[in-house]
């Protein structure tokens, strides 16, 4: 298998050092878009034979905070990982649109979602497609069998909390945001003790955090606050998890988790992992144990009838 494909341009964006033995396990490609010249960038690792587990990052938009929890996953799954645009035009329907080419074009038809934070708006609408194919029993497109939030929800139980980060990041300049983010590694060593390939990204994380950086994650927030996404989680019937860290101030587990029980047909479970923060998949060993043993659980439901 190549070692890279696409772009010179997606190339350079992606500093992540790969071997010649992972070489064979990791495609990487700008996959094009439908509707614009904007471009998402996915990298898929692993055996084509095991289970798809498709991250979608949250507000930082890459793929930079997931290595630890990437690398457990690669003992048993398949796993695809994107970095999402800097764009300031694009809707939910058009991240929808770019994840769906993009996992099409590696040839990506079925796959668990893991959604983190942000990434939980377009994860909805991927779910809505894949129930309305396979209720008008259409073929192709892409199956989702099931979905774990990770520090995900439908609606933020908080819009004000949302409008007002929104105004924050937006407000600023780039320079003090960056001066913000000086105190980050120092925090890093502490929360990432034991996730050592997510702390080896870190400065690319801080690197990508630049001025188009800053105006995409703003629109983000806009998307979040200006998209009801509630009638789409109340039509779902796949399985549906959530973890969350307990010292989240982002998003506030107790009413998500309420939320999910109350409009959610398919929400079955919820985990609350007590030394995280909102970065809980980050907290690998407890968070990766409990992602997997939940969607073990359902293939073997599956399996058995």
């Amino acid at each position: 298998m190549d070692r890279f494909h696409g772009t010179k341009e997606g190339r350079r964006n992606s500093q992540l050092e790969i071997s010649e033995d992972e070489a064979f396990l990791c495609r990487y490609h700008v996959a094009p878009r439908l509707k614009t010249n904007e471009q998402i960038q996915i990298r898929v690792h692993g055996d084509a034979g095991r289970p798809v587990i498709v991250y979608l990052p949250g507000m930082h938009g890459d793929w930079t905070l997931i290595p630890s929890f990437r690398a457990r996953a690669l003992k048993h799954f398949r796993f695809v990982e994107f970095t999402y645009p800097r764009t300031t035009t694009w809707s939910l329907e058009d991240y929808a649109d770019g994840i769906q080419s993009a996992l099409a074009s590696s040839g990506i038809t079925e796959g668990w979602l893991l959604a983190e934070s942000w990434g939980s708006q377009p994860a909805w609408l991927l779910i809505d497609r894949s129930r309305r194919r396979a209720d008008a029993e259409e073929p192709g497109g892409f199956r989702v069998p099931g979905l774990v939030l990770a520090g995900g929800f439908v609606r933020h139980p908080w819009p004000w909390m949302v409008g007002m980060t929104q105004r924050r990041i937006g407000g600023q300049s780039l320079g003090t945001l960056k001066r913000l983010l000086d105190f980050y590694p120092l925090y890093a060593r502490l929360r990432l003790r034991h996730a050592p390939e997510t702390m080896a990204e870190l400065p690319e994380f801080l690197a990508r955090r630049t001025e188009d950086d800053r105006q995409a994650a703003v629109h983000r927030l806009t998307l979040m606050l200006s998209n009801d996404l509630r009638p789409l989680a109340a039509a779902a019937t796949i399985p549906v998890y959530a973890v969350s860290g307990a010292m989240d101030p982002v998003v506030p587990w107790g009413p998500v988790f309420r939320s999910l029980r109350e409009q959610c047909p398919g929400f079955r479970e919820s985990k609350v992992v007590w030394n995280a923060d909102h970065n809980v998949l980050n907290s690998v060993e407890r968070t990766a144990d409990c992602v997997f043993n939940w969607i073990w659980k359902e293939r073997a439901l599956c399996l058995a009838s």
